[in-house]
């Protein structure tokens, strides 16, 4: 790719990108959110087609210009987005080759269409029928569905949008050796990916882009280190990965939560939650750790409005006062925030403003006889973009054109403007890069320094062990274990976290 400039209305993604790979490699491209990463890429597989950029795109030394995503697969390019493109109540056999069936005289052959997809799942590692529903399977396995797809199509170029984000560790090992594989077979891969531990696993090369244009290209066999990615991602040195701990104060306990029980929401024989107390002091920063499947999500959604499966048993209180959490109005009348783990299906309306996302939970601040005042709208939009650091043309850019980590912080923002005492963040730096990872740290503990009582929910170790005070471990719906910040390290977590498995 050479020359690729691609602009929006008052933005420009992409000036003068540069970007070589060579034959059987695998190539990662890095940098913060809103670098341009993925739109190089969709650039590259036509979903922006020729016309609407400016540049050229060479590929087996002949240039290119697809005007679709077809015309980019007939030449061998396949792209797996962040957000799985797979119908979830078809097949997995439909998903593999859902406009690109197998049949004669415009009439599926079945037989045929099952061997072939049998096939392709052995060759990804994927042990499940081809007639299960992709529904039925976790999101490690849809991602190397997701592969199978691609694969079908006979690609020789595959580009993974952060195919690790959502996998937890044993699957994301799994993918790993999957690209390796796929590499040794001659597949050429381009990986995007912030987690910069796995890029120097699997890479060959790695090319660092900044505000939208080419940074450098670097072989990963010079010597590459996390260091130097970071330092030309964001343009200078990141010494600390966590903001420096701020003094504050533990108080008393501001949130608990006891003997809460709750049932799976199909299989009402099975406890997703069972029997979890835990507690918050103000000014503390409480993380929950766990395998995929523990009952972490589970058990936030349940106490944010009873959000998600069927309530048995528990109480939630502030201070020594019970208070009612049992829809999500309640829970936020009483204080309650609760960023969720899946911000662009549960976080945001991504067809809404900056600024309507951010008001969105707390209508009567910015309302007269119910009825919205924009004025105050469009002036709390532009307060939480300024101090949140939102990279935006103007409040009103839809929700859904914004970067994974300015997706994140509008999602804060929206919680934040609802001033709560209680804040639950799940997985709250998912898919995002260094540079806006610390800003969110920053902003976590600040929020415990001025008394609020959070909780944080992530797959990272490093992640918790770097934020909080005190860690719980859940492990099958139990809680399993309770660590204090100076007895935590990885292996202590992980080994609360696989009891009773």
């Amino acid at each position: 790719m050479r020359g690729i400039t691609k602009e929006f209305p008052g933005v420009r993604a992409l000036s003068d990108v540069d970007l070589t790979v060579t034959s059987g490699e695998t190539h990662a491209i890095c940098g913060e959110n809103g670098a341009g990463k993925s739109t190089l890429m969709k650039v590259l597989s036509g979903v922006y087609p020729h016309g609407s950029y400016r540049g050229e795109i060479y590929f087996d030394g002949k240039r290119c210009e697809f005007k679709d995503i077809r015309s980019s697969e007939r030449c061998g390019i396949a792209v797996i987005h962040q957000e799985l493109a797979l119908v979830p109540y078809l097949s997995i056999a439909e998903n593999l080759f859902l406009g690109n069936e197998i049949g004669r005289f415009g009439v599926i052959d079945w037989g045929r269409t099952l061997v072939r997809a049998r096939e392709l799942l052995d060759r990804v590692g994927l042990d499940e029928s081809p007639q299960t529903r992709v529904a039925d399977i976790g999101v490690g396995k849809q991602q190397l569905v997701e592969i199978a797809k691609a694969l079908a199509k006979d690609v020789r170029l595959l580009i993974l949008d952060e195919p690790t984000a959502a996998l937890n560790d044993s699957d994301s090992r799994h993918l790993l050796d999957l690209i390796a594989d796929l590499r040794r077979h001659g597949l050429t891969s381009i990986l995007i990916s912030h987690k910069l531990n796995e890029v120097l696993e699997i890479a060959d090369s790695v090319t660092t882009l900044r505000d939208g244009a080419t940074i450098d290209t670097v072989r990963v066999d010079t010597g590459l280190t996390e260091d130097d990615i970071v330092r030309g991602m964001v343009g200078r040195d990141l010494t600390q990965r966590f903001p420096p701990r701020q003094t504050r104060e533990i108080g008393p306990v501001a949130f608990s939560v006891a003997n809460w029980t709750v049932l799976h929401p199909i299989d009402q024989h099975r406890k997703v939650v069972d029997d979890v107390s835990l507690n918050v002091r103000a000014g503390e920063i409480v993380g929950i750790a766990g395998l995929m499947g523990a009952g972490r999500t589970e058990l936030a959604m349940s106490v944010f409005g009873r959000s998600y499966g069927r309530y048995v048993c528990g109480r939630v209180s502030k201070g020594e006062r019970d208070i009612d959490t049992s829809s999500v109005p309640a829970a936020i009348g009483n204080g309650i925030a609760y960023v969720t783990e899946d911000r662009k299906q549960l976080g945001l309306n991504l067809m809404d403003s900056i600024s309507t996302s951010i008001t969105l939970p707390s209508l009567p601040k910015i309302s007269r006889r119910s009825v919205i005042d924009f004025r105050a709208e469009t002036r709390v939009g532009e307060r939480f973009c300024e101090s949140m650091s939102i990279k935006a043309s103007s409040v009103t850019t839809v929700a859904g054109k914004l970067s994974g980590g300015n997706q994140q912080k509008v999602v804060l923002s929206k919680w934040l403007f609802t001033d709560p005492d209680v804040l639950i963040l799940d997985e709250p730096t998912r898919g995002i890069d260094v540079g806006a990872k610390y800003e969110i740290y920053q902003i976590i503990d600040e929020l415990a320094a001025r008394g609020k009582a959070v909780i944080v929910i992530s797959s990272e170790l490093p992640e918790l062990l770097g934020l909080c005070d005190r860690i719980y471990t859940l492990g099958q719906g139990r809680l399993t274990g309770e660590v204090d910040r100076a007895r935590a390290d990885q292996e202590t977590l992980m080994r609360l976290m696989m009891k009773g498995r």
